[in-house]
């Protein structure tokens, strides 16, 4: 076979797209908002593309997408470090199509160099990695954990602000006010009704995973219309960080990007023994959006808010959340 006026042979290209496939099916396990996973892989005999799916979309709380691509972008950086763990480099385009709305990257001019050894560890963390929504225990977060964090959110494009006290109830307040919006908005509930009844469905937020009551925090934890069966414990969350991830622009482009500062991010903190807990109700209002915003004196815009802790060793963590098969979310129809 031939490409670019280079003679490939059908071992390397077989070699390529199988590791292509395996980079694809790793990006499963990364996080998205209500464990939609939004996403869909196709594989090409040179190429990888990644397409969001409409019918997995938020349409009441996230009508423009915003949390689609930010699920988009966590997978994307997840098939990045994939590849880079089996020794393969990729250029990323991303929104390459401007009449393909769907098409949110695209990763190509494919090579082979070293197996990325700190890649291989992240890859480990994808495994391990997930959603703990009980209080945090009362150890602090290391500083060197909070620095790691913080770096690895810059280094792809996006930028972390660690909340003072004072932004931390202001925070609160936003939160609360957006869940009480939502509240009256039948829409909303139907739709978070939806996402958490979805037993055996490989998507969606299970019972196990859902706090059995509201949790004492700062910040209040999204109120998801029933209660889960996970215990909580008698903890508090003053030892725990709130960040903003935020950046210079609010279009698709962007978001994207901050799901791939999402998925570093977390995938440090899980390295570093550091739970996350993304909070998203107060970026889905409007008001409540333009509140955040203000706290980073009108320059940028606010993407997510994170919370930081030490889970509490002396209670069982919740399990991971289901997830969709890889048929169900890698097309490998065009190298068969």
């Amino acid at each position: 076979m031939s490409r670019d006026g280079k003679v490939v042979s059908m071992s390397q290209e077989s070699e390529l797209t199988t590791a292509l496939a395996e980079a694809a099916a790793t990006a499963g396990h990364a996080p998205s908002v209500h464990n939609t996973q939004p996403w869909r892989w196709r594989v090409l005999p040179d190429a990888l593309e990644l397409r969001s799916v409409a019918d997995r979309q938020l349409a009441a709380s996230d009508p423009d997408g915003r949390l689609l691509a930010i699920s988009c972008g966590t997978a994307l950086h997840h098939a990045r470090i994939a590849l880079a763990a089996q020794g393969w480099r990729a250029a990323v385009r991303r929104l390459p199509d401007p009449d393909d709305s769907e098409l949110m990257a695209r990763l190509t001019d494919l090579s082979r160099s070293t197996a990325d050894p700190d890649a291989m560890r992240l890859v480990q963390c994808m495994r391990i990695r997930h959603t703990d929504r009980r209080p945090v225990s009362d150890e602090p977060v290391p500083t060197a954990a909070i620095e790691q964090i913080t770096h690895a959110v810059t280094a792809e494009g996006c930028r972390m602000r660690v909340l003072d006290r004072d932004q931390v109830l202001e925070v609160a307040a936003a939160a609360g006010q957006a869940h009480a919006v939502e509240a009256e908005e039948p829409e909303m509930r139907a739709e978070l009704a939806y996402w958490t009844g979805r037993a055996g469905a490989g998507t969606g937020l299970p019972s196990e995973v859902l706090p059995e009551q509201p949790s004492q925090t700062t910040v209040p934890g999204r109120e998801f219309g029933r209660s889960g069966s996970l215990p909580i414990g008698p903890g508090h969350d003053q030892a725990a960080v709130y960040a903003m991830l935020h950046g210079d622009e609010d279009e698709r482009g962007s978001w994207l990007r901050a799901g791939e500062a999402l998925s570093a991010g977390w995938l440090t903190a899980t390295r570093a023994g550091v739970s996350v807990v993304p909070l998203s109700a107060a970026v889905e209002v409007p008001g409540t959006r333009q509140t955040l915003r203000q706290l980073l004196a009108g320059i940028g815009f606010p993407y997510l808010v994170l919370r930081l802790g030490i889970a509490d060793p002396a209670h069982a963590g919740p399990p991971h959340t289901p997830r969709l098969t890889t048929a169900q979310v890698v097309d490998t129809s065009a190298v068969r």
